[in-house]
């Protein structure tokens, strides 16, 4: 089955308009259920339609915005000259009437994330009906039929899981709610109900033979596998483990999850995967396609879409037009780097260079006088993913035009801040994904992926040492990731407490700028502690030459109460609905 994008209406009127046999059209001019499932070919482009209901994320948060830009990574660089989705999170005007992440954008093209509450039930009601009517009759070959139900199943926890992430407990619903003459019966559940059915739909498709562990070819991009299905059931269990959830600290909640990801460990390594060898590199190339492919460590990508046919906004494209440095004229320089995830990184030789601020502006920081690090050298010997990840004064971007460049981000300077959002409002610009080769929009060729094998990793590294405390297996499964990055192993000898730490810090610089810390903020319960300001550095040239910093605040955030641990059910959904609660705040 060749994986489509189809809308609805391509899928289910459209095509009846090109076929008269089976598809007898009814008065009104529209097929019936029944019809659309009379043959093997609509019952394969069902199922694609349920496909068409996943989030894109990467950079298509209006108005092309990474999600970090609503945490403590990044800067959106058009805030505050746009009061497009980030300004209004940012300055916390959200509520369940006016939620821009499922009100703001697009309405007609899906080249912006947004309905993030509504994509999600409608992508759970095309589940349970493609479920509820594929049978021998209309998917004659017993595997192949297998295969399909596995993958809606999976579609189906995936958009469970991300309703469960960002709104809280969610009804368990397994049939087509339209059907139902009302829905006063209809409650949320508890968050671990929620997490078993995810945890179940996880399961039956890694139990099904016919489920492959990777797609092999480009007609599959895209598609879902028991690789994917190992990281939804990994992560879902992580969060139902960890303190937004169980608050009691139940200790048997760590254990499931441990186990889960020790058993995805176990099964993708079995199954061919392992760490991309080279961490910067990985985030600027598409994924290659094969039984041994070059690439084994993405798990599910982003299934690259030209928007009906609009393909610079696929996106590689929209990184050199939206996330660049002004040497290429974009229309912004948007995600930004912020001073905070810059000072997250340790030295090269494993010592942590900040340990904290002694003022809540975070222009104090304190600094490990054992690291080596000088706050006037601040680049000097650091963790190598910073390289690969942030453009800072004075890096060597490349060739440009004849020229050799680097980055000027001093006051004056071709890359400096300026108040405009061609410029950065932090002093760096976004490394990662960004591939200082490329030279012009339609030579990008990156793709983003929302699942990666070093995330199981660091999962089970974090739910095995609060099942358990800092075991040889907690180290093992770190230091894999560390290894990869060139930084040595982490001091033996940890307590729980100080390997938590040194856990959480790792995972903020491994997947700094893509969406983990976004959640992590949410699900550690510390948005409130970290999530009030956002920091940069400022560098001047001075009359002699020699260069000076200081950090400057760039955003007083208004979105770090505990009523942003959750978004908002829209207020329309209340009132079709009055059984369900709305989340606590709002």
């Amino acid at each position: 089955m060749k994986y489509i994008i189809l809308s609805v209406f391509a899928t289910l009127f459209i095509l009846s308009s090109c076929k008269k046999d089976p598809l007898d059209i009814t008065p009104d001019g529209r097929i019936t259920l029944a019809d659309a499932f009379s043959t093997q070919e609509l019952t394969e482009a069902y199922l694609n339609t349920t496909y068409e209901s996943m989030r894109k994320h990467a950079a298509n948060y209006h108005y092309y915005t990474f999600l970090s830009a609503f945490g403590d990574d990044s800067h959106e660089s058009n805030y505050p000259t746009q009061s497009f989705i980030v300004a209004n999170y940012i300055e916390g005007n959200i509520s369940a009437a006016a939620n821009p992440f499922d009100n703001q954008g697009s309405t007609t093209l899906a080249y912006n994330d947004t309905k993030w509450y509504e994509r999600n039930w409608v992508g759970i009601r095309r589940a349970n009906v493609f479920l509820a009517n594929i049978n021998e009759k209309n998917v004659t070959e017993a595997g192949y039929r297998g295969r399909l139900i596995a993958e809606a199943k999976l579609l189906r926890a995936l958009f469970y899981l991300d309703l469960l992430e960002n709104y809280g407990p969610m009804p368990i619903v397994t049939t087509d709610l339209t059907l139902k003459p009302d829905f006063s019966d209809i409650k949320r559940s508890t968050f671990e109900e929620g997490a078993k059915f995810i945890v179940k739909d996880c399961d039956d498709a890694i139990a099904e033979a016919n489920l492959p562990y990777r797609v092999t070819s480009e007609a599959e991009r895209g598609r879902m596998t028991k690789a994917v299905a190992h990281a939804i059931k990994s992560q879902i269990l992580l969060f139902n483990a960890s303190p937004q959830w169980n608050p009691s600290g139940d200790a048997s909640k760590w254990q499931t999850a441990a186990a889960a990801s020790k058993q995805a460990l176990t099964a993708l390594t079995t199954n061919g995967f392992r760490l991309f060898p080279n961490y910067e590199n990985y985030f600027i190339s598409k994924p290659d396609l094969g039984q041994s492919p070059n690439d084994k460590e993405t798990l599910f990508e982003i299934n690259d879409w030209g928007y009906a046919g609009q393909t610079y906004r696929r996106f590689g494209n929209i990184l050199f037009l939206m996330h660049m440095i002004p040497d290429f004229g974009p229309e912004k320089a948007g995600n930004c780097p912020s001073q905070e995830l810059v000072d997250a990184y340790e030295m090269k030789n494993g010592e942590i260079a900040i340990t904290g601020y002694s003022d809540e502006a975070h222009l104090n920081p304190i600094i490990n006088p054992v690291s080596g690090y000088d706050d006037q050298k601040p680049y000097l010997n650091r963790d190598p993913r910073f390289y690969a990840t942030v453009w800072y004064n004075g890096a060597y971007y490349g060739n440009i035009k004849g020229v050799e460049t680097y980055i000027e981000a001093f006051k004056g300077g071709k890359h400096g801040i300026s108040g405009i959002k061609q410029r950065t409002p932090t002093g760096y610009y976004m490394r990662k994904f960004v591939d200082p080769k490329v030279r012009s929009a339609a030579e990008g060729t990156a793709s983003y992926k929302t699942f990666r094998f070093a995330e199981i990793y660091l999962n089970f590294a974090e739910a095995e040492n609060e099942a358990n405390g800092p075991t040889s297996e907690v180290y093992d499964a770190v230091n894999t990731v560390r290894a990869r990055a060139q930084m040595p192993a982490l001091p033996a000898g940890l307590s729980k407490d100080a390997m938590r730490e040194r856990l959480r810090r790792e995972r903020r610089v491994e997947f700094a700028l893509e969406e983990n810390r976004f959640y992590d903020m949410r699900r550690w319960l510390i948005l409130k502690n970290v999530g009030k300001v956002t920091t940069g550095m400022e560098w001047a040239k001075q009359s002699n030459g020699t260069l000076t910093n200081k950090r400057i605040v760039t955003i007083n955030r208004k979105s770090w109460e505990d009523k942003f641990l959750l978004f908002p059910i829209p207020l329309s959904e209340i009132t079709k609905v009055p059984s369900l609660t709305q989340n606590a705040g709002w």
